[in-house]
C-alpha cells in the first residue's frame, strides 16, 4: 500500500528523551502571532482581543478510532482536526479566528511525529488565517494518542442555527459529498492509488469555509457541516426545525457517478448519502436566494398529522444512517 508522507509515530527520537519545555520549543515557533493576540502561547493562558459575540467549539481525534498511523501522517491529523473545527465555526455563520490545541500522548511517540503534527496544524491555520492561541500537553498510557482542538470564531450577523428551516425552503450544499468515505474505503482495501483525490480528502478534508459567510449574507435559514453523513446531518436540521427534508436523487447523480468507477454504484451511493468526515456545508434557503458556490439538492416541506420530521430521498425513506461514535 502506498505509504502516507511524514514520520511514523515511533520513527525518530522518543518524547522520553525530552522534557516538556524542549518539546514546546520545537512546536511553538511554528505558529504565527497576529496583532490581536496580546499574550501568545507560553504563559499560563493566552490573552486576546475579541468581539462581543464569540463562537466556541471543540472536537478531538483518537489514534485507532479516528485515524491509523499507517494511513495518516501527523501533518494529516493536524490538518483534519483543524478542518473539522473550523467547519463548525463556518456552519454557524462565523469567521474562525483562533484555536487551542491539546495533545495527550504516549511518551514512546517520537518528537518527529509531534513536530509533523504541529506543522499540519500550522499549515491548516495559516491557510484559514487562524491563530494558534495555546493549549496543553500531557502524557498518556502506552498506545494512546489523542489530539483535541477548541476553536474560536467571530459571529458575523446572527447565528445560523439548525432550527430555522421552513416549509418551501430549498436545501443546498457547498462542497463535495462522499469523497472522504470513498477514500477511507480505498485505504481499507489497500488500493489508495485508485482515487488519489478521494484519499487526499479523507486525510485532509477541505471544508468550504468562505461559503459559510456567503450563506449568512444570502439569508440562510438553517445550516450545519456534513461531518457524520448527509442523511444523518440533514436529519438534525429536520428534527430541530420540525420539517421534512426531501432530497432530489437526480441532484446527487453527479456525486454518485464520480465515485462509481472506483467503489461501485452501491458503495458510491452509500458514500454520498451516509459518508462522514466530508465537512461540506448543508443549509436551507428561501427560494431564489441560494448563493453562488451552493447547489440545490432538495426542498423542505411541512409535516402531516401522521408524519414526523425526517429526511427522504425522492419521497422515500432511507435505511442508511451515517456515522455514530457509540454504535457500530
Amino acid at each position: 500500500m502506498q505509504r502516507r508522507s511524514g514520520p511514523l509515530l515511533t520513527e525518530g527520537t522518543a518524547l522520553t528523551h525530552l522534557d516538556e519545555e524542549q518539546i514546546l520549543a520545537r512546536i511553538l515557533p511554528l505558529y504565527d502571532r497576529p496583532a490581536w493576540l496580546v499574550v501568545p502561547p507560553g504563559d499560563d493562558a493566552a490573552v486576546l482581543h475579541t468581539s462581543d459575540r464569540t463562537i466556541a467549539t471543540t472536537d478531538s481525534m483518537v489514534l485507532g478510532r479516528d485515524w491509523l498511523d499507517e494511513w495518516s501522517s501527523g501533518a494529516d491529523v493536524g490538518h483534519k482536526v483543524i478542518a473539522q473545527n473550523l467547519a463548525d465555526i463556518a456552519a454557524m455563520g462565523g469567521r474562525p479566528t483562533g484555536v487551542l490545541l491539546t495533545l495527550v500522548i504516549d511518551p514512546a511517540v517520537s518528537i518527529e511525529w509531534v513536530t509533523d503534527l504541529a506543522k499540519g496544524v500550522a499549515g491548516a491555520c495559516s491557510r484559514a488565517d487562524v491563530a494558534v492561541l495555546g493549549g496543553d500537553l500531557s502524557s498518556a498510557p502506552p498506545g494512546v494518542v489523542m489530539v483535541s482542538v477548541t476553536a474560536l470564531g467571530v459571529l458575523v450577523g446572527e447565528p445560523v442555527l439548525r432550527s430555522g428551516a421552513r416549509p418551501g425552503n430549498h436545501v443546498a450544499v457547498a462542497g463535495s459529498l462522499g469523497l472522504s468515505d470513498a477514500g477511507l474505503r480505498l485505504l481499507q482495501e489497500g488500493r489508495p492509488e485508485a482515487d488519489p483525490e478521494a484519499v487526499a480528502v479523507h486525510r485532509r478534508p477541505r471544508p468550504p469555509l468562505d461559503q459559510g459567510l456567503a450563506a449568512v449574507a444570502a439569508g440562510a435559514t438553517a445550516m450545519l457541516d456534513v461531518s457524520d453523513g448527509l442523511l444523518r446531518d440533514a436529519g438534525r436540521i429536520a428534527r430541530a426545525s420540525g420539517v421534512i427534508l426531501d432530497l432530489d436523487p437526480t441532484a446527487l447523480d453527479d456525486d454518485i457517478d464520480r465515485l462509481t468507477p472506483v467503489v461501485g454504484v452501491q458503495a458510491a451511493r452509500e458514500c454520498v448519502l451516509a459518508g462522514g468526515e466530508e465537512h461540506a456545508l448543508l443549509a436551507t434557503f428561501v427560494p431564489g436566494s441560494v448563493p453562488g458556490g451552493w447547489r440545490v439538492i432538495g426542498v423542505a416541506r411541512g409535516i402531516a398529522p401522521d408524519e414526523g420530521p425526517e429526511v427522504l430521498v425522492g419521497g422515500l425513506s432511507e435505511t442508511l444512517t451515517g456515522w455514530d461514535h457509540f454504535r457500530p
